[in-house]
């Protein structure tokens, strides 16, 4: 028999594919775990026959169970298998916001109250033509874009002209018919908290990709200003500047506009297809893992996004993976200094908002920016900001600053309102395009500030080539539980931003994070290959050796702690090798005994940046390493005594994750790795750790692994020495940390020293806040610095760990510039 309306349908889904293209979640329907024993309904939010058509479509294309084909059950049939949440009673040009009970889900219930045997599984289907957060002040968009409003068939088709192309269709995990309705004996309670179930889960997908419902900016920053706290700030700021209450207003005002972004969805499109334009001329690829730790958590929680800091690339990078993955772009938080004439536009209108750098000594705009701040996480719109402050020109992970972060907890604390995560992020490159003025300004010239010209030249590193870029996202960390961990009763006391606990609940969190995002770190074959060669006399080592010495570090990963959390390079090490010669970040010579492979002292300066972004992974095995080859034979208890002695520094240094007391676990996890790769001999009679003979391959293979961790330990001798010979109470942290790094560049010239690892004067604050965060150094009332005997202790270590000449040259340029360093 002829089926006139299967002929219609199937028409009218052909000519809506002619303006659609549609992105689905996820990809592969096995990840739904629907159950072939239970009857499938789909569940759509909205009456619209183009939500149906491509939910018919993609369930087609996908292989799953076809929505317009009936349900058939012992104890219930129907027509069709879907039905929508909201209906448009209306007619076909206007919306009617009333709910009414969708009467399939109604006689759903009705039949499982019958037979307690039927269960059906319920999944709903998000569809978004488009994606736009809120109102915006153009009529255009309000109109075709959308939006939180249940809207029109006629608006409805205009969104699928316009934005037909750029459409969501997520498929989410299936709803139990049985276990929602469980033992309930009231049939209309039932069906009202399956409704429930299903309409907080729909807002909850569309918050996912469109935020919170938006009002204007200008109502958004007028309530902002009417707030008590900017009230009062601005009553405090007319009084102590002496001028009258209507010019503080409009001081405040303008403020609010300078830092609040304007997030204005086709500007964000408009740079998504300029980007993935950028990448594939710019990147081999963008290599993304564990996304889906995101779209899982993102439901019902407001999210806060801490990547690593390692290029202006950054802030695009990140917004545009999320966007072209579903949700809703981050609000970043960026430094005025990119509040640039068109550039600031742009950026403001994707999501940017700014921050200066400085905020002491001005209370009002203080007072304005955590106010929006708090607006923005109390409304639930996710964030994106950098802990470390600025980018890492050395390549590790720079000492967090608690500014914005101790403004998050603050906000969270003070309104406790939906349950906020951080989602720590890392981002590697293969090639960075600021090498080269990083390397300028770890050699000592000044920091350019950002300027337009200097952007539109910028544009030179099209012509080149980057390599890929790796985006690894961690497991998101509940804020509710690291302040329960710190001050428990923190929800039923009151809100005191001078709490003791809070600050130090602000600085636990944010040495979680930086250990956190260490944790997902993505080790690439430009790491692989800076890790190895760099730890070479000349930056330079035969083909065949090199490739051996790889291969050992691909193990000791392969079996390390982090395993489980970082993504690293497994390819052949002569592959490899040659992919990194392809990116001109070494070179390969020719020579009848065997190719060599270097790096010349610009390569080696810029690889030492690579090398550094994933030191924290080999910290333990090359401290065992350079233990035992610099001593060649000591028994496993002094080693371990050793690395317990210097684990306080060097944990604090690299964000290492392990307490004290789990220390002697990873230490012997690295020690059976190395002992695996025939890199160290243990005696089974005393225990003793030995290197392998003189003469063996394998005895420069253990010195070259513990020479990664060697310029790190020469810093922190540095900072330990000067202090010895100044003596305690005679600098303040400020002086310290000025002196070290104008010692550490002087040494550098003098001797063979890495320069990148001793120019970078965060490194040293890092060092030094090490030592005040472990009890080494206290600050006295006058400011000055105090320490006891245990400063010696810890410098008498590194006699186990650093050749006599190394340490020489560095007590020796300490003690002589210890009295007039500081002058």
């Amino acid at each position: 028999m002829f089926d006139l309306a299967g002929w219609i349908l199937v028409l009218l889904r052909r000519l809506l594919y002619l303006v659609t293209r549609t992105q689905v979640f996820p990809e592969s329907p096995e990840a739904l775990g629907l159950r072939s024993d239970r009857a499938v309904c789909y569940v759509l939010h909205e009456h619209h026959l183009a939500n149906l058509l491509v939910l018919d479509h993609e369930c087609r294309r996908l292989g799953l169970p076809a929505a317009l084909r009936p349900i058939r059950d012992d104890a219930f049939s129907a027509p069709r298998s879907y039905f929508y949440l909201s209906r448009n009673l209306r007619g076909n040009l206007v919306a009617n916001p009333r709910i009414h009970h969708a009467p399939m889900l109604k006689a759903l219930v009705k039949a499982a109250f019958a037979d307690p045997r039927l269960d059906v599984q319920l999944v709903p289907v998000t569809l978004l033509w488009g994606r736009e957060p809120g109102k915006q002040d153009s009529v255009l968009k309000a109109l075709f874009a959308e939006t939180w409003q249940q809207v029109s068939t006629l608006r409805h088709l205009f969104a699928i002209l316009i934005h037909g192309r750029h459409t969501v269709v997520r498929f989410n995990n299936p709803i139990s018919l049985r276990e929602v309705i469980g033992e309930s004996q009231d049939e209309a309670r039932a069906l009202r908290k399956i409704e429930r179930i299903l309409r907080v889960h729909f807002r909850r997908q569309r918050e996912m990709a469109l935020g919170p419902d938006l009002s204007h900016r200008r109502t958004q920053l007028h309530a902002l200003l009417g707030t008590p706290t900017v009230r009062e700030a601005i009553q405090q700021e007319a009084q102590s500047a002496a001028i009258p209450l209507s010019e503080a207003q409009k001081k405040a005002r303008d403020q609010a506009f300078e830092i609040a972004s304007d997030y204005t969805y086709s500007v964000v499109r408009a740079f998504a297809l300029f980007l993935t334009w950028v990448w594939n001329r710019v990147y081999n690829g963008v290599e993304v893992h564990n996304f889906e730790r995101v779209t899982t958590v993102a439901p019902g929680h407001g999210i806060i996004y801490v990547p690593c800091h390692r290029s202006h690339i950054d802030y695009l990078l990140l917004s545009y993976i999320i966007f072209t993955r579903g949700l809703m772009v981050p609000h970043i938080a960026a430094g005025a200094n990119l509040n640039l004439p068109i550039v600031g536009s742009i950026l403001r209108r994707s999501g940017a908002f700014f921050l200066r750098r400085k905020i002491k000594g001005d209370p009002l705009y203080t007072a304005v920016f955590l106010e929006y701040l708090h607006m923005m996480i109390d409304r639930g719109f996710p964030i994106e900001y950098f802990i470390e402050g600025g980018r890492s020109r050395g390549g590790r992970m720079l000492a967090p600053k608690a500014g914005i972060l101790a403004m998050t907890v603050q906000s969270y604390v003070r309104s406790r309102a939906r349950p906020l995560v951080f989602v720590p992020v890392y981002i590697g490159y293969e090639k960075l395009m600021e090498g080269k003025s990083h390397l300028a300004e770890l050699n000592g010239r000044p920091k350019k500030s950002e300027s337009l010209t200097g952007l539109i030249g910028a544009v030179r590193v099209l012509r080149r080539n980057y390599g890929k870029v790796h985006v690894n996202f961690g497991q998101p960390v509940a804020l509710a539980e690291l302040l329960d961990a710190r001050h428990p009763s923190w929800r039923e006391d009151e809100f005191d931003v001078q709490a003791p606990w809070l600050r130090q609940a602000v600085d636990a969190t944010a040495r979680t994070l930086a250990a956190d995002i260490n944790a997902v770190a993505v080790v690439n074959p430009v790491n692989l290959v800076a890790l190895t060669l760099l730890s070479t006399p000349k930056h330079a080592a035969d083909l065949r050796l090199l490739c051996r010495q790889i291969e050992h570090v691909q193990q000791l990963l392969a079996e390390s702690p982090w395993a489980e959390t970082i993504v690293h390079c497994r390819q052949p090490a002569e592959a490899v090798i040659d992919y990194v010669i392809g990116l001109d970040m070494v070179r390969r010579h020719a020579h009848p005994l065997g190719d060599m492979v270097c790096a010349d002292e610009t390569q080696a300066a810029l690889m030492a940046y690579f090398r550094n972004n994933v030191l924290h992974l080999l910290a333990l095995p090359a401290l065992l390493a350079c233990l035992v080859s610099h001593n060649q034979s000591l028994t496993r208890q002094r080693a371990r005594q050793a690395i317990h002695g210097i684990y306080g520094l060097l944990g604090a240094d690299l964000f290492l994750p392990w307490r004290d007391e789990a220390l002697d676990a990873v230490i012997d996890r690295a020690e059976a790795s190395l002992r695996g790769r025939g890199l160290i001999l243990v005696e089974d009679d005393d225990g003793r750790l030995r290197a392998p003979p003189p003469n063996s391959e394998a005895s420069p293979e253990l010195r070259q692994l513990g020479e990664i961790i060697r310029p790190t330990l020469e810093r922190q001798f540095l900072t330990l020495a000067l202090l010895q010979h100044s003596g305690s109470g005679k600098l303040t942290r400020a002086q310290l940390e000025d002196d070290t790094h104008l010692l550490a560049q002087r040494l550098a010239m003098l001797y063979e020293f890495n320069p990148a690892e001793f120019s970078e004067k965060l490194l040293f604050a890092n060092v030094i806040r090490s030592l005040i965060d472990g009890g080494l150094l206290e600050i006295n009332a006058e400011g000055l610095l105090c320490f006891d005997e245990r400063i010696t202790q810890a410098v008498a270590q590194t006699e186990l760990l650093l050749a006599a000449e190394v340490r020489h040259g560095i007590d020796l340029i300490a003690r002589s510039a210890a009295p007039t360093a500081s002058q």
